[in-house]
């Protein structure tokens, strides 16, 4: 039986509560203070991002876009993570209005990459240039059940030669018990990721029509007994346009909240995908409750300025117009040259969903196209997995990260990760853009830092890999 939303820690009506109550209504002073308050780093609770979701004065919203930026350059600098989502499978048992992988989507081409399949993908991923990877998958695997996603993630490790590898899996697998979360966690992974979709429980309900997935509490734990099993690093996310942006915004909040009370470490990674038309999924081209692009602005730069220390995660749903406004409001990781079909990166034509994939594009730009157009905007691209391979994971990495220390360390790694990237796989456009952009960074670095960074990147161009501090 699916539990009522009273037996969970996200208080449906104390939030209801918060986005009607005068105690919230935006009065410029009060707007104001937290704005100010907020670049001390230390974050909004509930009822202070509850002020934010309901302002609408442009010269305020211009102001909280101003403040969340500095927040993401403090603590991150201008450095933005790279990574490719995998789908190894678009099997699934679920009845997700949304999704092109529903259940009784009959038109759908269902298939569950084999280990070979799964090298090949990998090493059309890694003749790209890319250094880590998302594994994706429905949940519904072949005859052999989870020990198929374990060895999944082996044939991710194992592919390529050399530092032409895959340096580090983040996992989006649906919910699975504390063993299962034991035996991933043993597979070095680095972020387990899993979306709520919507915390409005009601919602929750209508757009889950059948499968295990319709359990909301089942769903909304799962963080919890990752972090029991030993995963110390967690994404959580929303699919926004399912319901009412401010309610979620709140209660993710209250999620990331609940982690920090109970483990002492709050989630590693916020997604904010937009709900974007799908295959076979009607409801994914009307949504319940739409977003428009100037909220979804809006949404970025909240959840930078109440949740400054996590990474803010942005795909390709999102238009490059759109894309790029979102760098500048907080996104500090983003996928680029993405399928989401399983299958699609060595498929005969690529770039072009078909019938299997899970959702619409709406970037489909090459990585090196992505790169490129970062450099020229003054963003660091990165490929760096260095926390994760030096232990600086979990409460290590917060301890870093919320007074902004961790800066010193992303700054020289992104910089001798790009230099990789140009070095073995850029074009020429790209590599051009890419040299006079870390120019720019290095003259901008701290004096220690840049010195670091300069020494990782004559050990680079030297013709060493996979330099990190």
């Amino acid at each position: 039986m699916t539990l009522t939303t009273t037996q969970t820690f996200i208080d449906h009506q104390r939030i209801e509560a918060l986005l009607r109550s005068p105690a919230t209504t935006p009065d410029p002073g009060r707007v104001g203070e937290l704005l100010d308050r907020a670049m001390d780093l230390k974050g909004l609770t509930t009822e202070e991002a509850a002020v934010l979701t309901r302002v609408t004065d442009p010269e305020a919203i211009g102001r909280m876009y101003e403040v969340a930026r500095t927040i993401k350059d403090t603590i991150y600098g201008r450095r933005l993570v790279i990574f490719a989502p995998l789908y190894i499978s678009n099997i699934c048992q679920n009845e997700c209005l949304y999704c092109g992988f529903r259940a009784s989507n009959r038109d759908l081409d269902r298939r569950a990459l084999d280990a070979p399949e799964i090298t090949q993908q990998v090493q059309a991923l890694i003749d790209q240039g890319h250094k880590r990877v998302l594994l994706v998958a429905g949940e519904g695997y072949p005859e052999d059940g989870f020990d198929y996603v374990l060895r999944a993630v082996r044939a991710v490790y194992a592919a390529g030669e050399g530092a032409a590898n895959i340096r580090r899996v983040n996992v989006n697998v649906a919910p699975l018990t504390i063993e299962e979360f034991r035996r991933l966690a043993g597979e070095a992974i680095g972020t387990y990721q899993l979306f709520q979709e919507t915390y409005h429980h009601p919602t929750y309900l209508e757009v889950h029509a059948g499968g295990r997935k319709r359990d909301y509490a089942w769903r909304l734990e799962a963080m919890d007994r990752a972090m029991e099993a030993g995963i110390d690093d967690v994404g959580i996310g929303v699919l926004f346009g399912l319901a009412d942006w401010r309610f979620e915004i709140l209660a993710m909040l209250e999620h990331a909240q609940h982690l920090e009370t109970q483990f002492g470490v709050g989630p590693h990674t916020i997604s904010v995908p937009r709900l974007e038309p799908a295959p076979g999924a009607p409801l994914a081209t009307d949504p319940p409750q739409p977003v428009s692009d100037d909220e979804f602005k809006r949404i970025v730069a909240i959840l930078r300025i109440a949740v400054p220390y996590t990474g803010i995660i942005l795909s390709t749903r999102e238009s490059i117009a759109m894309r790029r406004a979102a760098f500048d409001l907080g996104v500090s990781q983003i996928s680029a040259g993405s399928r989401t079909e399983p299958g699609g990166y060595a498929a005969a034509h690529p770039g072009h969903e078909r019938e299997s994939c899970q959702f619409a594009l709406g970037d489909h730009r090459s990585l090196d196209e992505v790169i490129g157009d970062c450099a020229r905007l003054g963003y660091i691209p990165s490929f760096c997995t260095a926390c994760y391979r030096l232990g600086r994971t979990g409460a290590d990495f917060m301890d870093l990260a919320k007074p902004g220390a961790i800066k010193s360390h992303c700054d020289p790694n992104a910089l001798a990760t790009f230099m990789e990237y140009l070095l073995d796989y850029a074009s020429e456009d790209t590599q051009r853009a890419g040299r006079q952009c870390i120019d720019r960074a290095l003259a901008d670095l701290p004096t220690a830092a840049a010195s670091r960074a300069r020494q990782m990147l004559a050990e680079v161009q030297a013709g060493r890999r996979d330099v990190f501090c």
